[in-house]
This record gives C-alpha cells, structure tokens and sequence, in this order.
C-alpha cells in the first residue's frame, strides 16, 4: 500500500527471498518504505496462521517476558520474526478462479464504522467492486431457515441486499437488509447497513445508518434526517455514518 497511508498498520520488510520476514513493525509513525520503491510498504492484514505448537510456545515465552507488551502485533509476530519463523504470503499475487479484474487484490479494513459502511456499499452496485455472485468461487455460510424475501404492496429495493426473512412494504434502495428485516408500510431506507431482525416502523426514515440486531425504530421515527439531532443521540462517525448499537432505542 502507499507509505504515506500505512502508519496504522504492521509493517513486513521482506527477506531478500521474497518468502520470510525479515523485520515487523507494529503501526510505526515512519514506516520505511520497500527496497526499490520506497512510497510503498508491505502492510499485515491481519491475519495469521500459526501450527498449535509453535503459538503455545510463542504465549508461553511472551507471558514469560516482563517487558513485553503482549500484543499480537506488538510483541508475538516480533519475536517469531527474530527467531526466523515467520513468512509472508503476498496478496497481490492471489488469483480466485472467477473474479474480474476490478475485484482482484480486494480487502477492505473494517476497522472504523466508515470503512465498515463502506464495504458494505461494495456490495450493491450494478458491478460491485465485491462480487458474492461469483459461481466459480461461493462462498460458503451457515444461514438460517427463513422463508424468501417478500415485496409486499408498494414495497421496492433497489441497489439493495435484501436477505432471505425480509418483508418490504416501503422503499429501500442502496442498502443492506440482513436476515428477519422488516421494513414498514411508507417507510424509507436508504444508503443503510441494518442488521438481523430489524424494525422499520410504518413512515419511519433511516439514512447513512448502521443498525446492529433487533433496533426497533418506531413509526415515524427519523434517523440520518437531522444531523445535529442525530449527533446529540447517536454515535456518528468521522464521515457521518450514524450507529445504533444492539437493540438499543431510538429517541
């Protein structure tokens, strides 16, 4: 990734090999930058693959360790770096049998509600940067046994990800509707994230929100219609994304 935007993630130099780690920074103010072409770095993804034996051991000397901070990043992947065990796999060199050229190397950190929103606007467009339609690589999750997603009167999504349990009398368009969403009669949904078994009441408005499992918002309720309201009730990110967490009521 570019160094200039990779101060708040580990930081790989790679061996002259190409395959182990020579050096692992956890989120340096400075990252130094590659051999070669120095505006970029190699940033952990984090995630890790370790042999049982190998983390036991790497625990049980790092809780042995009174300086260490014991951290994954900060003191185990260091001290597995110095012994010489650690290797890196290059994701820009990852091929999934079916992906276009737009999807290749995608990865998103979902670290903060804005870059949590935005994968999830990945998802929706007419040629997502993400596609979970891709037939030659599924991806294979345990759902639950609910019925097919219904439209129901002047109900409509567009853009949308509705989720098998959803019924939809209002409008939804740009959003995410997970599993057991209900959306009211006159109700409008837009630009959302709403997770399982959410309630939109009967001319109830959601904008730019994400709502966690079972958020009932009442009829005529209105979220992401009035910042500086929505600032005084909610949490609201840096780019404006409001969120409600698990069933929590809304003002």
């Amino acid at each position: 990734m570019p160094r200039s935007e990779a101060s708040s993630f580990g930081i790989i130099t790679p061996a002259s090999d190409g395959a182990r780690v020579e050096r692992f920074l956890e989120k340096p103010a400075d990252p130094p930058g590659l051999p070669g072409d120095p505006g970029r770095v190699f940033a952990s993804m984090g995630n890790y693959l370790f042999t049982t034996k190998v983390l036991v051991d790497a625990l049980h000397r790092d809780a042995e360790d009174t300086h260490s901070v014991h951290d994954m990043g900060g003191s185990i992947l260091p001290m597995l770096t110095e012994r010489g065990m650690a290797q890196l796999y290059d994701f820009d060199e990852n091929h999934v049998p079916g992906e276009s050229a737009r999807e290749h190397g995608y990865w998103r950190d979902v670290g903060t509600l804005d870059t949590y929103y935005e994968a999830h606007m990945d998802l929706i467009s007419d040629r997502p940067v993400f596609d979970l339609d891709n037939r030659r690589w599924p991806i294979y999750t345990h759902p639950g046994q609910l019925p097919p997603a219904r439209f129901i009167g002047a109900g409509i999504a567009s853009e949308s990800v509705v989720s098998p349990g959803c019924i939809v009398r209002g409008q939804v368009t740009r959003s995410v509707l997970s599993p057991g969403v209900t959306v009211g009669e006159g109700a409008v949904v837009q630009g959302s994230v709403l997770h399982d078994n959410v309630r939109i009441g009967r001319g109830a408005v959601v904008r730019g929100s994400i709502l966690d499992k079972n958020v009932d918002v009442p009829p005529g309720a209105t979220i992401g219609v009035n910042p500086e309201r929505d600032q005084e009730l909610y949490t609201v990110s840096k780019n404006g994304v409001i969120a409600l967490g698990k069933g929590r009521p809304v003002l």
